[in-house]
């Protein structure tokens, strides 16, 4: 099932939801974020870059998409997997991020690591094995509520491209 392939008008992914952009401001950190669409030999891309800083506590910038735009769960237990094209443009500690009903608190989500070069890649990350982060529960695909592109982590200037996303049925 197609989430996003960022040929859609005026940036709205294929579920008709708009890609939104935090940072660590929003807690007082310092890093800086730019999220938007560019083309990159002749197909549309989304692109996540800026500086991760750790100072004030911060060191994360990330682009969210919420996966019903009414904010209800996304029903995702027919799938086993979030398959991602995607590319680092400069390297860096990038995630894939999904939060659920169950991930109230800012600080508590379900995380990937995207082992990314400057090549483009197709990765496969199997929803078992998002790890969870501040809460003690495993992923429960049917509570899905939105997913994110995610620098985290380190200081350093963050550049990543993801060119599609999409769930993988069992």
């Amino acid at each position: 099932m197609l989430i996003d392939d960022f040929s859609g008008p005026e940036g709205r992914s294929t579920l008709g939801a708009d890609w939104e952009v935090f940072s660590d401001r929003v807690m007082g950190g310092r890093s800086d974020v730019q999220v938007g669409y560019r083309q990159v030999d002749g197909v549309n891309v989304l692109f996540l870059r800026g500086r991760v800083r750790l100072d004030n506590n911060g060191g994360f910038i990330q682009t969210r998409l919420p996966l019903n735009e009414r904010g209800r769960d996304f029903d995702a237990s027919e799938f086993r997997a979030v398959r991602i094209e995607v590319r680092a443009v400069k390297p860096g500690a990038y995630y894939l991020h999904l939060r659920t009903a169950d991930t109230r608190r800012p600080w508590a989500y379900y995380r990937a690591r995207l082992n990314v070069t400057d090549e483009w890649s197709s990765l496969e990350l199997p929803l078992g094995e998002f790890e969870p982060r501040n809460l003690d529960r495993p992923l429960d695909p049917s509570r899905l509520r939105s997913l994110a592109i995610v620098a985290y982590g380190e200081a350093f200037d963050a550049d990543i491209e993801v060119r599609r996303i999409e769930l993988i049925a069992h």
